[in-house]
């Protein structure tokens, strides 16, 4: 028996909105800017559903509709950013700073042993479960418990790292 609409669109989101929340966050830059587009994007894709024959081709559908609907934001706010002779009081976001923070991740990752650089982009990068990281690995909880454990120390004591993070609020 297969399910009704709702219940097949409400388990594709379950699935899949860790993944498509990253893409959306590529797209703006901002985690509540992401939301709101990852947001806008499935009510879209909940109104066309039923049209939407390869259930396969459905991240790819989901991707679409948010950059379709990135691009009406940026038209908008267009009309909305005035120029000004004042400067704003916060500070510009530096990408250059954020660039170096993402590369220093990556070469510390990568001098990580396969299963610790393996199951740490399973939990923080894919957002998945303890008990999904064990699924896939092939191995017990708490052994991908005890794995991540390990490599987050790494992390921490790597030298790559060792860049003058700013607080986070």
């Amino acid at each position: 028996m297969s399910q009704a609409p709702h219940d097949e669109f409400r388990d594709y989101v379950a699935a899949r909105r860790p993944a498509l929340l990253r893409a959306a966050m590529i797209l703006t830059g901002d985690r509540v800017e992401a939301e709101d587009l990852l947001q806008a994007a499935l009510a879209n894709t909940y109104r066309a559903w039923g049209r939407i024959k390869d259930r396969t081709a459905m991240d790819g559908y989901v991707r679409r509709a948010m950059v379709n609907t990135q691009i009406s934001w940026w038209r908008r706010r267009k009309f909305e950013i005035y120029p000004t002779d004042e400067l704003p009081d916060q500070p510009v976001d530096d990408h250059t700073r954020r660039s170096e923070m993402h590369d220093a991740l990556g070469r510390a990752l990568a001098r990580l042993p396969e299963r610790q650089r393996a199951a740490v982009i399973l939990r923080y990068y894919e957002d998945m479960s303890e008990t999904e990281i064990a699924e896939v690995l092939g191995v017990s909880v708490g052994t991908v418990k005890s794995t991540v454990s390990r490599a987050v120390a790494k992390l921490r004591d790597d030298d790559a790292l060792d860049l003058d993070f700013p607080d986070t609020p």
